[in-house]
């Protein structure tokens, strides 16, 4: 045995309890705005359906007209990899899950919109659909068939559309309160936020409504759109974004970019609008700093490139869905809005091929820091929590099987979740 080191110090032991007690405001102050991300099950896109086209047999109709895109322009493994480039070795394993998937569960998020995609409506019109969808939504969650994560974007809350964004809502919630309670996977999206006040306001409606209807504090949280130059850049020149999160009171679940009403309000002409463009990437990165630790997740846009007609324009817009797909994936937007059916095919293809082609490294990677058994890469505790994060997302999406992932780790579904941190309030992962 080595010589027993002799062990001094100087310093008092109230010298520390003083620096703890001057800190403490501090302590308190990042637990309060960086609680980390909850863990939860994030969706890999949103589909928007407009409030008064929303039916019974949305979700499943998205997934045959899907389906049915995939056998008329590739019906096969072969097909769809050489219209994406997908590798020989990726081709069947992708191919056979978006398939699956498509019969399984096409949409994991859907919102029933009444803004922008929704039109000129009357007030009675609007009425009956907003409570045509609760009653459908609720049903649906019921019977089982419903999307992991359902809900609606209502209109801003700016002056002219204010009252009637917030009699929607109202109609809206009361209908599930009626029919049973609030789902589990309910999401609201507020639009066109531009001053945290209107934040500050949604946040005073949601706890009204919880106080007529004897919710829980807290129960009902909401989606910040980031749609206008004033969201990401204050006039003061700080980031409005910031302070938006911050005036949720903890409410606030995401924020999700919107490609054409942001890339217009800069003056992007038409032909450049698009979710690559570099006042796109600006104003997302602006949201990733703001969001990072606060657990308000980020998603992407959308491309307004319909996959319809002869199959040589099909293959075109699936090419250019799956490239912008995988280019938000690499920067850590695992979400993004799709706006047609023909959209989810390659959707779904971009998410299995980004964790299909990672899971063997990751996997071995998580391994060898498991067991400590090194390797050429010297992986530490916050690259830890992304590989077990990276696995479970893939997971939570169907990309991978819970067999495969502990074969590869040595983990159990459990084990990868001591890595990636807690997961509170979580939904059934897509497939196991």
């Amino acid at each position: 045995m080595g010589q027993q080191e002799k062990v001094s110090t100087s310093l008092a032991g109230a010298v520390s309890e003083g620096i703890s007690a001057s800190l403490a405001p501090v302590d308190a102050e990042l637990e309060r705005r960086y609680p980390g991300d909850p863990g939860t099950r994030q969706p890999v896109h949103t589909v928007y359906v407009p409030g008064e086209a929303f039916a019974a047999d949305t979700i499943r109709d998205w997934g045959d007209r899907a389906l049915a895109a995939l056998d008329e322009h590739a019906p096969d493994a072969a097909s769809f990899a050489a219209v994406l480039g997908l590798a020989d070795e990726l081709a069947e394993p992708v191919y056979t899950r978006v398939r699956a998937k498509l019969e399984r569960e096409p949409v994991e998020d859907l919102r029933v919109d009444f803004e922008d995609g929704y039109g000129g409506r009357t007030d009675a019109d609007e009425d009956a659909h907003a409570a045509r969808a609760a009653r459908l939504i609720a049903e649906a969650y019921a019977t089982g068939t419903a999307a992991p994560y359902m809900g609606i974007r209502m209109k801003c809350m700016e002056a002219p559309v204010r009252d009637r964004g917030i009699r929607t809502l109202d109609v809206f919630l009361s209908g599930l309160m009626e029919a049973g309670g609030l789902p589990d996977g309910l999401v609201l999206t507020l639009p066109k936020v531009t001053y945290a006040e209107q934040v500050t306001a949604m946040v005073r409606l949601l706890e009204e409504f919880e106080k007529a209807r004897g919710l829980a504090p807290g129960r009902i949280g909401f989606e910040i759109q980031i749609e206008t130059s004033q969201s990401i850049l204050a006039a003061d020149g700080t980031a409005a974004v910031a302070r938006m999160i911050d005036a949720a009171e903890g409410r606030a679940t995401g924020l999700h970019y919107g490609t054409f009403d942001y890339s217009a309000c800069l003056g992007v002409s038409a032909a450049y609008q698009a979710s690559d463009h570099p006042a796109a990437d600006h104003a997302k990165a602006v949201m990733q700093v703001a969001a990072a630790g606060t657990g308000v997740r980020v998603s992407d846009g959308s491309t307004n490139v319909l996959p319809v007609g002869p199959t040589a324009k099909v293959h075109d817009a699936w090419r250019l869905h799956y490239g912008l797909t995988r280019r938000a994936l690499a920067r850590a937007y695992y979400q993004g809005w799709d706006m047609h059916p023909g959209h989810i095919p390659t959707r779904y293809a971009a998410v299995f091929a980004f964790y299909r082609e990672g899971f063997a490294q990751a996997a071995a990677r998580l391994a060898a820091y498991a067991n400590r058994t090194g390797g050429d890469i010297a992986d530490e505790p916050a690259t830890a929590k992304a590989l077990a994060g990276y696995l479970l997302r893939g997971l939570d999406c169907g990309a991978l099987d819970t067999a495969e992932v502990t074969r590869l780790t040595g983990l159990t579904l459990a084990g990868l979740q001591v890595y990636a941190g807690p997961r509170r309030g979580d939904l059934t992962p897509s497939a196991k």
